[in-house]
């Protein structure tokens, strides 16, 4: 993953384009695994009985992760397209949460320790999973995520540093 900084990105185009995509990418996958199903029946199928099953559950979920198979492949073509733009900065933050997840338990014991690297690390989790739970209306736990990082914003300040979420880079986290 390229190195990624937190960046401004406008709800409402966010919100629209991921609606109008999910929207299209569901209907998409059902068309298609429908068709693609229904073709290879035609094709490979054994012939129905009436009251006795098909035996063509094989085609049919060979159907499904056909249509999955070429909805990624569009989609991947896509991604570099202006309405994307949004849907794939979150997508790629989101994937960088996940990879930070995975070692938060050790980020913070480290952070705890005033480790420096540790803190950009934290600074950086906090702020992109405020600016993702505000895009996705998730408030939840909105109020303790914005009391653990007034709480990392006090230890940065009272050890006299100026860092930011800015500093971070996905390096950071792999010398962690």
């Amino acid at each position: 993953m390229e190195f990624m900084k937190l960046q401004h990105v406008d709800k409402s185009i966010y919100r629209k384009n991921m609606n109008l995509f999910m929207l299209v990418l569901v209907l998409s996958l059902i068309l298609l695994s429908l068709s693609l199903g229904a073709g290879l029946i035609a094709l490979f199928g054994a012939a129905s009985a009436p009251g006795e099953p098909t035996g063509n559950f094989h085609l049919n979920l060979l159907g499904v992760i056909l249509a999955v198979i070429l909805c990624s492949a569009i989609v991947f073509q896509l991604k570099a397209k202006p309405f994307f733009t949004e849907i794939y900065y979150v997508w790629q933050l989101k994937q960088l949460q996940n990879r930070i997840y995975r070692k938060l338990n050790k980020v913070k014991a480290l952070a705890a320790k005033n480790d420096v690297n540790a803190l950009i690390t934290l600074l950086f989790y906090y702020m992109s999973l405020r600016q993702v739970y505000l895009l996705d209306d998730n408030t939840l736990t909105l109020a303790t995520l914005e009391q653990a990082l007034n709480q990392l914003q006090t230890q940065i300040q009272g050890l006299g540093l100026a860092l930011s979420a800015e500093q971070f880079t996905p390096e950071l986290l792999d010398s962690l």
